[in-house]
């Protein structure tokens, strides 16, 4: 498997977008439980047969580009594949000398997110993203050396690695996270997501409460024919609570994040994640941790 995965890192974006687009559909065909949960979900956010189809295609895309992007990519610069759009307004939160939190759901290329703010403002300003290794350890190889960049560091999912974020913030620095990724029990609230109760982190929230860093929605949108990506940054349209340890005030921010995770979700709906079984029910947690 690690040949494998180092021959994909050779290859162009376009063959592995090619090839991702036909895995896809073949993971959707082979599997009655991975066509049942994409399916869902996509019909529960209200798209339609063509924008399903096209989402099964671009989830193949998503897991066929890692190998390019963990290591092939590593020679040369990310920004060459990628265009901004708002990213000013990472600019004016760094200016603020308070941090910024950027909130990146399972749409389009998160991994490029993290790669292309570390490369442009991680040696100001690092940024501090939650990493849990991966179980295989020839993956786990992978994974960290892509991770091991510049202006790019990893937090464990413990309560240090939350002790780490809150001091990134302190110091004006930015973490990122994926709100829409199912935290361990005791870890999270019950809040609507498309209209269904979606067992959701409250880190994220506790973090913009705690550290009153302001927080933006981050995504990198793939491009067709290997074009790259568009990273669109965007301002949420509404306001969080104000008391950082009410548990009602936490509830509620977890709530709005969700609202703002839909609407940017809807912005491109055929890249974001359907096969992720967001409605799960949480797993027990592996060790104590104040991630909640």
């Amino acid at each position: 498997m690690a040949r494998l995965f180092r021959w994909l890192a050779g290859r162009s974006l376009r063959f592995l977008h090619a090839l991702g687009a036909m895995l896809g559909w073949l993971a959707y065909l082979a599997s009655r439980d991975y066509r049942r949960v994409l399916r869902a979900n996509a019909q529960r956010a209200g798209l339609d047969g063509a924008q399903i189809r096209a989402a099964v295609a671009e989830a193949g895309k998503l897991f066929a580009e890692v190998p390019w992007l963990w290591i092939g990519a590593g020679s040369q610069p990310i920004s060459r594949h990628v265009r901004w759009q708002g990213d000013a307004l990472i600019d004016e939160a760094l200016a603020a000398g308070r941090g910024v939190v950027l909130l990146t759901p399972h749409l389009g290329s998160f991994e490029v997110c993290a790669q292309a703010y570390a490369e442009r403002w991680g040696a100001r300003h690092p940024l501090t993203v939650l990493y849990r290794p991966a179980r295989q350890p020839w993956l786990r190889e992978f994974a960290e050396r892509s991770r091991r960049r510049p202006g790019l560091e990893t937090a464990p999912t413990s309560l240090a690695g939350v002790r780490q974020m809150l001091r990134a913030l302190r110091r004006g620095d930015a973490v990122g996270l994926l709100p829409d990724q199912v935290p361990p029990r005791d870890q999270g609230v019950w809040a609507p997501f498309f209209g269904a109760p979606a067992y959701t982190m409250t880190l994220a929230a506790r973090l913009v409460l705690t550290s009153g860093a302001p927080w933006l929605l981050a995504w990198a949108e793939r491009l067709p024919r290997g074009g790259g990506w568009v990273l669109k940054v965007r301002r949420p349209t509404q306001p969080l609570p104000a008391a950082a340890d009410d548990t009602a005030a936490v509830a509620a921010a977890a709530a709005a994040m969700n609202a703002e995770m839909e609407r940017v979700v809807l912005e491109c709906p055929t890249q974001y994640l359907w096969a992720y079984d967001r409605y799960k029910q949480p797993r027990k947690p592996r060790h104590a941790a104040a991630a909640s």
